[in-house]
C-alpha cells in the first residue's frame, strides 16, 4: 500500500509546524530567542518558578532537549534556576527582565504569525480548526 503525505494528518501537521515556526523565527529573532526557546517562555510568562518536571508536562519535549534549551536560556540571560526550597534535587526555572521586558513584542509576534496563516478561514473554519487540532492534542496526549 502506498503513503500519500496529502491523506496523512502526521505529515501534514508537520508540515504546517514548520512553516509557522519559520515564519514565527523571523519575527522573534530581533528579540533575542528562537522558536525552540518560546513555548518555555509562554509557560513562564502564565507562571514565573517553574521546575523543569512541570515545564516537561507542559510542552511535551524530550528532558535532554528541554536541558538543553533551558541552558541556551540561561547563557542568553532569559532565565535563572534556584534551589527548590521543599526538593533539593529539583530547580526552579525564572524569568529574567530581559525575558519580561520581551514578553508584548513576543505575544505581537505569534498573533501576527497566527493571524496571517488563518486569514482565509472564516471566524467559525477557525474555531473548528483550532478545535480539531486541541482534540487531536488531548487524545495524542493520553496514549
Amino acid at each position: 500500500m502506498l503513503f500519500d503525505k496529502e491523506d496523512s494528518a502526521g505529515y501534514l501537521i508537520n508540515h504546517l509546524a514548520r512553516l509557522f515556526a519559520r515564519e514565527l523565527q523571523d519575527r522573534i529573532q530581533p528579540l533575542g530567542i528562537a522558536t525552540g526557546q518560546f513555548p518555555i517562555l509562554l509557560e513562564l510568562w502564565n507562571g514565573d518558578g517553574l521546575t523543569q518536571r512541570e515545564l516537561l508536562g507542559e510542552i511535551d519535549v524530550e528532558q535532554a532537549t528541554l536541558a538543553n534549551t533551558l541552558t541556551r536560556m540561561e547563557r542568553d540571560g532569559l532565565i535563572k534556576r534556584t534551589k527548590h526550597p521543599q526538593d533539593a534535587r529539583a530547580q526552579q526555572i525564572w524569568l529574567t527582565d530581559k525575558a519580561k521586558a520581551i514578553k508584548a513584542d513576543a505575544y505581537r509576534a505569534a498573533r501576527q504569525t497566527n493571524q496571517e496563516a488563518l486569514a482565509m478561514l472564516s471566524e467559525s473554519e477557525k474555531v473548528i480548526f483550532l478545535g480539531l487540532i486541541q482534540k487531536v492534542i488531548g487524545t495524542m496526549r493520553s496514549k
